[in-house]
């Protein structure tokens, strides 16, 4: 039998940003509303955001196509801050429980929101998949909504089990 998983992009259409996220992604561009609250200038934008939030910057490039990080992009011209993901501590203790929110817990938080924005980067910039299982020319299984190229790492090789052995991998 010969088993052929073909990877190609999804057609996933659903935002990250309507999952049960920790954060809020609060935006402030002329173009975009890719935020869970989308303002005009960042001063509106920072009058929003609880004074004891765990917060982290969010940057994007802007240059045919976007992408996000919190970290800044080095293109100082196509690029800059848009926004702030952030989440109020006592929603955070609330949430897991805890009492006090050590250094540790903090960075675990900061953590979490980095992997949010990577996620929604992934989205904005079309890095969303799906496989087709073939086994001998006839489909035997789908999936879509996998975020990110690398099957070890976005949850399709857990999904795809016992068809990965002796399967060829083709991306399409």
């Amino acid at each position: 039998m010969a088993t052929i998983i073909k990877i190609s992009h999804s057609e996933h259409n659903e935002s990250p940003r309507e999952w049960d996220n920790l954060g809020t992604f609060a935006m402030a561009h002329g173009r975009y509303n890719i935020g869970d609250t989308n303002f005009h200038s960042t001063s509106d934008l920072e009058d929003h955001i609880p004074k004891n939030a765990i917060r982290l910057d969010v940057f994007m490039y802007d240059h045919s196509g976007i992408s996000l990080s919190t970290t800044p992009f080095a293109c100082r011209w196509d690029s800059g801050q848009v926004g702030v993901i952030f989440v109020d501590r006592d929603k955070v203790r609330k949430e897991y429980n805890w009492t006090k929110i050590t250094k540790a817990r903090k960075e675990k938080i900061e953590q979490y929101l980095k992997n949010e924005i990577e996620t929604l980067n992934q989205f904005v910039s079309g890095e969303v998949y799906g496989f087709d299982v073939e086994v001998d020319g006839v489909s035997e299984d789908s999936c879509g909504g996998f975020y990110g190229r690398d099957i070890e790492t976005n949850g399709m090789k857990e999904y795809l089990g016992e068809y990965l052995e002796n399967a060829t991998i083709e991306y399409v």
